[in-house]
């Protein structure tokens, strides 16, 4: 356990701050499983739909550092790629 004033303030911080990172780890992990089922069914239009959702959603946690930017490109990528394959 954390002694000092600061050391118990830095606790809580990260304990906050991986709260919010498994709430956008999740969030983004959730979206991708929607956009797979969409290309499953073979429906373009709402994978389209979810690939914009999951873009947005990775965006959003890539600015508040929960991603790495080339990892958050790296999975667009891949996903796009799967929806170019669609058409």
């Amino acid at each position: 356990m954390p002694n000092s004033l600061n050391a118990r303030k830095r606790h809580r911080q990260s304990l906050t701050r991986r709260d919010n990172n498994r709430i956008a780890k999740s969030r983004v992990r959730t979206s991708i499983r929607a956009f797979e089922a969409a290309i499953k069914e073979g429906n373009r239009e709402t994978a389209e739909q979810q690939f914009r959702l999951f873009s947005k959603l990775i965006d959003t946690a890539t600015g508040k550092k929960v991603y790495h930017p080339n990892t958050s490109a790296r999975k667009k990528s891949r996903l796009a790629k799967r929806l170019n394959v669609l058409a």
